[in-house]
């Protein structure tokens, strides 16, 4: 337990001190964040960081997950503009190809965990980047966003540990409990409506109550979909980075899923 503490308050610091600063300090910190998250997503796959695909997922990565503004990321091929749409479809065609070369060696099996694998980690940290260049807002946007998802987790851990009776979903996360999730939604609202009260020009409160809800909810859900899957690999933490809090995915499995879900919605960018 002191271990963890010690590395969540180090760790911690370290990320709001990049956050604040913004900019593309913050960009190359998600930045490398992503490139850990899929070499843990590789390794917990059996994927080695010398194969073919993973090479490919590696650079549609650096594609995907650097600001397109910044004028030089590799979204500006030949000197056009590339949606993810475009760089999508590139990985695509470069993995079927693969398979061709290979003469089938690398299986569609591997090209849609790897096609999969990139969806998942690039997404969420090009999300996370946008919202926090998103203008003279944009660390407001962030702070918006990741103090729900810690009052999510926390109120879920103490309502759990105090009220917790029914189980939520026992077979993919033993511990979480029903009270538990209503207890992460109750505060992660009570924080989203408080930073409305911060700044009221920016949002109002029906609105901050509609965003906590969502990413209570979806944070919550973010966090079984990570658990749903190391348990079908048989594993306990997607990486050993932080001592006493696992690896990268462990600790942004919410946030992979909160950050792109808000912005598809419309509820923020």
């Amino acid at each position: 337990m002191r271990q963890r503490l010690l590395t969540g308050i180090v760790a911690g610091a370290a990320f709001i001190a990049v956050l604040v600063l913004g900019g593309y300090w913050f960009a190359a910190l998600l930045a490398a964040m992503a490139f850990i998250g899929l070499h843990e997503y590789h390794r917990m796959n059996g994927v080695r960081a010398a194969d073919p695909t993973a090479i490919a997922g590696y650079a549609a990565l650096a594609a995907l997950v650097w600001p397109s503004d910044s004028g030089a990321g590799w979204d500006r091929l030949w000197g056009t503009a590339w949606s993810a749409a475009d760089l999508l479809w590139a990985l695509m065609f470069v993995l079927f190809a693969l398979t061709v070369v290979s003469k089938n060696r690398i299986t569609l099996d591997m090209i849609a965990l790897e096609l999969l694998g990139i969806l998942y980690v690039a997404a969420g940290f090009r999300y996370m980047i946008d919202t926090r260049l998103s203008g003279d807002d944009g660390l407001w946007w962030t702070l918006l966003v990741l103090l729900g998802v810690w009052a999510s987790d926390s109120g879920a851990y103490f309502a759990g540990r105090a009220f917790g009776r029914t189980k939520l979903w026992p077979s993919i996360s033993p511990n979480k409990t029903v009270e538990g999730a209503l207890g992460g939604v109750l505060l992660a609202v009570a924080v989203t409506m408080a930073m409305a009260a911060w700044k009221p020009e920016l949002i109002g409160f029906g609105e901050a109550a509609v965003i906590g809800v969502c990413i209570a909810v979806v944070g919550q859900l973010g966090d079984l979909m990570q658990s749903a899957y190391k348990r079908v690999r048989g594993i306990k933490d997607s990486g050993r980075l932080l001592p006493g809090h696992g690896g990268v995915l462990d600790r942004t499995d919410s946030w992979l899923i909160v950050f792109p879900f808000l912005h598809v919605v419309g509820l923020i960018g």
